[in-house]
């Protein structure tokens, strides 16, 4: 029996059954994962890949006079805004791994003004995912380690695969890193990090200001935050060099909050359009600490062949 296909079939069942989206929003037609326009591929013949979920880059639009809530990954203005995230983070964050980043009918920005469209409509989002998982591991993966990445909307998607992958393919995670948005909920397959070189684990943090700053919809209820500067759980301050701007800046995490606390940024950097606040710097929390990431993905992926082979 292939199991794999099996599991596609299953996950494909279970995501027709996990709701339906609000009454008359109009779905694109869905991505076939068999057609590889529907991903962005790099192979460096390397022995881990990086699976990268992209954020959300989408605002509505109008086709034929209705509003669309979901990006179209057929329509090539649209999959242009992904792509530019997609090309990105290969140059950011890969390295040499293996990279691998699917379209998906993410849901758009203005879904987030309201706690229930985004539960309703992401189910079309997680689905999307969900089968572009499970056909990467059928055609690509080939057995190989793995890490997961994703920064907000593709945060919530990787949280999502981790509660629903099989135990035999979670052993092969490398790390998965939930930038941008939050854990609320134990789980088996999500266990916090404790360091910079730890395996299977969840790396997650959101980063403000000041408490008054975040966004609840991104951070409240948060169960784990590391700080990705000195890979601490507690509340140590870091010194950091903005690679920007070249300001000293002190990373410190609230253990109470469980949000990343940034002094001495001296800049007005991009805001969230509708439910961005001063003081959040949510559009950091990948750029920011790019450098750290790459590097720290890097380690653990050799870490992880060291425990394979």
């Amino acid at each position: 029996m292939n199991w794999t296909r099996l599991i596609l079939v299953l996950t494909t069942m279970v995501a027709l059954t996990m709701g339906c989206s609000p009454k008359g929003d109009i779905i694109p037609t869905e991505p076939d994962y068999a057609d590889t326009t529907q991903w962005y591929i790099v192979n460096r013949n390397a022995a881990v890949d990086l699976f990268y979920i992209v954020s959300t880059d989408c605002s509505d639009y109008q086709l034929e006079g209705k509003t669309i809530h979901y990006a179209d990954t057929h329509n090539d203005s649209l999959r242009a805004l992904l792509c530019g995230e997609m090309v990105g983070i290969d140059h950011l964050l890969a390295g040499q791994l293996n990279y691998y980043s699917p379209y998906y009918r993410q849901v758009t920005l203005e879904t987030y003004t309201s706690d229930s469209l985004v539960e309703a409509r992401m189910s079309i989002a997680y689905g999307d995912v969900r089968k572009a998982f499970s056909y990467y591991l059928e055609h690509y993966n080939q057995g190989r380690p793995f890490v997961l990445a994703g920064f907000s909307q593709g945060a919530m998607a990787v949280v999502d695969l981790l509660k629903t992958m099989d135990d035999s393919i979670y052993n092969r995670l490398v790390a998965a890193y939930v930038i941008g948005y939050k854990v609320t909920e134990p789980h088996p397959h999500i266990r916090p990090a404790a360091d910079s070189t730890d395996l299977g684990v969840t790396i997650c943090y959101n980063s403000v200001r000041d408490n008054n700053c975040a966004l609840p919809i991104l951070s409240e209820g948060n169960l784990m935050t590391i700080n990705p500067v000195n890979w601490r759980t507690d509340a140590t301050p870091a010194l950091f060099i903005d690679p920007r701007h070249s300001d000293t800046l002190t990373i410190t995490l609230d253990t109470t909050s469980r949000l990343l606390h940034i002094s001495g940024y001296k800049h007005n950097d991009y805001m969230l359009p509708l439910i961005g606040r001063e003081g959040n710097y949510h559009r950091l929390d990948l750029t920011l600490y790019a450098d750290l990431l790459r590097r720290n993905i890097a380690c653990r992926a050799a870490a992880m062949q060291l425990r394979c082979y």
